[in-house]
This record gives C-alpha cells, structure tokens and sequence, in this order.
C-alpha cells in the first residue's frame, strides 16, 4: 500500500467520494468484487466476519440505556468492515484485515495527572467497574458518512470519579496504544503518533459520553478500538479515541492528533455542525452505511441536550 507524505495526505483523498458508503448492501456481490479489486484483496477476506469476531467474548450487558436512539441499527458486518484506524491503514477497509495482530491482553490503562487516586486499571477491572449498558448512538464521521451502533459500555464520568480529579484538572487527555511491530500505519510518519484526543471537563463528565468496551453485546473487535475505546456521539468520529492506554488530567487544552495535523480543518471541539462546512467539502449532509441518498446533518448529530456546554460560544470559531 502507498502511504503519501504527512505534507501530502488529506483526509478527502484517503477516502475518496465513492468508498463513502458500502455500496455492499444495495449493489450487492459486484461491489464486493469491486472494492476486492480497488484494495487488491479477495472478497472473503472483506465480507467474512467471523474472521474479525470469532475471538471476542460476550459482555454481560444488563442495562438498556435511555440514551438510546430509536433508528435502525446498521449490520454488523458494515460497521467492523469500514473503518476509520490509520494505525493500521489509511483506507477504509485495512483495519479489519491488519488490526488482527493487535494484542488485547493482557492490557493496562494509566490514568493520572491532576487527581488524587491515580491508577493503573486492568482491563478486566475497568470491565467490572460499573454495571455494562447498551447504548445506541448515531456516529458521524467528518468525511461525510455515518452508522448507527449498539455501543457497550458506561459514562465515562464513573472512572473519573474513582479517580477524582482535582480543582487544577480542566481537560482529560486520552492515548493510543502505539504499537509499530503490530500497527502497520503507524511505522510511517502520517500524524503525530501516538494517536490522542482531548476533552474539556464538562463534556467528559457529561453521561452521554461513553467509555466503552463493546458493541452488540460483544467484546470490541480489534478494527473498532478494542479492548476500550471512547464515544462520544455529538462529535465528529476522529474525536473517538481507540484503544486507550492512557488517561491524563490536564490543566491546559491537550494536543490533538488532527487538530496538532491540520489546525485549519480539524479544530479543537470538532463539534458536529452542519452550518459549519470543512474547508473542502461541505457538512451539511451525509450518508448512512447502506443507504442510496444523502439525509441533512443535524446539528450535534441530533443530541441536542448537549447544547448548554457550548452556551456563548461562537460554534465557527471554536469548530
């Protein structure tokens, strides 16, 4: 696979317009055939999820959030089959073929910085700190397209307040793994590796941000951030950080992957906003894994509840 240069790659040419959507669901068997040929590998290797599932584990998912939306729920198979993980691959598809090598256990996630009981958690503890919902969430990418996912997991506000941060923590800072002999991306030099993301407090105290750790009703799969990953349904995807290794309370606004990348295109906030159109392509609309036409964006992906966090900003200003 080609990587381009850092001064080169643009998200816009890493995904083409014509990959924005699985064209699997309505074309049928010549779009798999298709996108074989664009990535040079066979269908099987594309459309067989069992070769990316089969060694997760059930979560014991006991609540039904309310939190939930009521829109159907995109297939599995869409949802572990494109993905956005430039750690193993800059195109949509090489996530679920290269993330396999990742290994998930034994995993540890330090949390530290500005509180009083900093932690290193097991995985498995973090697994049994709080009673595992099913959450199911619209997820926008900036790119153009979306899903809808039944996420597993618990408001991320529950560690926080293991943890308890003090009066000096204004942002919570989160790390990706950066594995090179396993992450076959991130042996070139596309963003600033290791891959993190950042939170001003309120939002990462708010209950509609997940720290998750599944998705219909299993354990992650690897392409999608396993073993624990955030999500956080009012932004854009890139603002969701994947396989987290570590979580840092800071006192001033943390780098950002894309935000330190293109500071121009990628701000801070990366609040879904459909007035708001990214400098080469317009927000306002987007596509649905499976569907044909476009539907309008809706403003913070359709929570509106969130909009309080934001009262008195200029939302152009701080995208």
């Amino acid at each position: 696979m080609l990587i381009k240069k850092p001064s080169d790659i643009r998200s816009s040419e890493i995904t083409p317009k014509k990959v924005c959507f699985d064209r699997r669901k309505f074309l049928g068997g010549a779009a798999a055939l298709g996108a074989a040929a664009l990535t040079g590998r066979v269908g099987g290797e594309l459309l067989a999820p069992g070769r990316v599932w089969a060694d997760v584990a059930k979560l014991n998912v006991t609540v039904k959030s309310p939190f939930s939306t009521t829109e159907k729920m995109n297939s599995l198979d869409e949802v572990t089959h494109y993905n956005n993980y430039y750690e193993f691959g800059t195109d949509k598809y090489s996530p679920a073929k290269y993330a396999q090598a990742l290994r998930t256990r034994p995993w540890k996630v330090v949390v530290d910085g500005e509180v009083l009981k900093p932690k290193t958690f097991d995985i498995d503890d973090l697994l049994k700190l709080a009673p595992m919902e099913e959450r199911i969430y619209r997820h926008r990418c900036v790119e153009g397209w979306s899903i809808v996912v039944p996420w597993n997991g618990y408001s991320l506000s529950t560690l926080i307040n293991v943890v308890q941060p003090t009066s000096k923590a204004k942002y919570v800072q989160f790390l990706t793994a950066l594995d090179k002999e396993s992450m076959i991306g991130a042996r070139e030099p596309i963003l600033d590796w290791p891959y993190s993301e950042g939170l001003r407090m309120d939002e990462a105290m708010y209950p509609l941000t997940l720290l998750c750790f599944g998705m219909y009703g299993e354990e992650l799969p690897k392409q999608n951030g396993a073993p624990v990953r955030t999500v956080i349904p009012w932004k854009y995807g890139f603002k969701c950080c994947k396989s987290i290794v570590h979580i840092r309370f800071v006192s001033s606004q943390p780098p950002t992957a894309w935000n330190t990348y293109a500071p121009n295109e990628y701000g801070f906030y990366s609040n879904v906003n459909p007035n708001v159109d990214h400098p080469r392509w317009s927000q306002a609309t987007e596509r649905r894994l499976g569907d044909f036409f476009k539907r309008k964006t809706l403003m913070f992906n359709g929570y509106d509840q969130v909009a309080s966090l934001y009262s008195g900003m200029d939302l152009r200003k701080y995208y």
